[in-house]
């Protein structure tokens, strides 16, 4: 499979947050994708408050509406900006502390409790911070994630994952060659390879 120029690409963390600043999110949905709502019942199979982890979440609405079904979301994006502007855009009040184990890493809490959206890199993550997860909603994050990352990026989402877990993916498929990402392509065979 070729992915092109893409191999090499990497994209920094300053330029996510910069994305974000200069409000350059083209890949934020006001509305939820309706891939989510067509495949909820895989992602649930029959489960209610069931704990569904979002990576690289941004200001993703769905948050809020499996939440309000009753289950627990947590999140993670390096984007604090992101991650206020959920909660004022939902009016949800929320809390904020320090996550002892991750220098320099906040987890902002809606009141309710059922929304814990951690402010840090991804890979600082560990089932010892964030626990283990029924389910995964991954709408933008494997796509950005750069191509260099991916196995890493692979192996920390099955750590996190609980025995019968439901993994819901959605990826872009086009020329590589014509666009640089991100969103990355990532071909199904390499998908296969990651995940298994």
């Amino acid at each position: 499979s070729d992915i092109g120029s893409q191999k090499e690409r990497v994209v920094t963390e300053e330029e996510w947050l910069q994305k974000w600043e200069m409000g350059n999110i083209g890949f934020h949905k006001e509305q939820g994708h309706p891939f989510l709502q067509k495949y909820l019942d895989v992602l649930l199979n029959g489960r209610s408050g069931l704990r569904i982890f979002f990576p690289l979440c941004g200001k993703a609405v769905e948050m809020k509406w499996l939440a309000d079904m009753g289950h627990s979301v947590v999140g993670v994006e390096v984007s604090e900006q992101a991650v206020k502007e959920f909660f004022s855009e939902h009016n949800l009040p929320y809390c904020e502390e320090p996550v002892p184990e991750i220098s320099g890493a906040k987890m902002f809490q809606s009141t309710s409790g059922n929304i814990s959206l951690y402010c840090c890199s991804i890979y600082d993550l560990s089932s010892s911070i964030v626990g283990k997860f029924d389910g995964v909603w991954d709408r933008g994050a494997l796509v950005a994630v750069n191509p260099c990352d991916r196995q890493r990026y692979a192996s920390l989402m099955i750590s996190l994952l609980e025995k019968n877990s439901s993994y819901l993916l959605v990826t872009v498929s086009y020329d590589p060659n014509k666009h640089k990402g991100p969103p990355f392509y990532v071909p199904e065979s390499e998908i296969k390879s990651l995940f298994g």
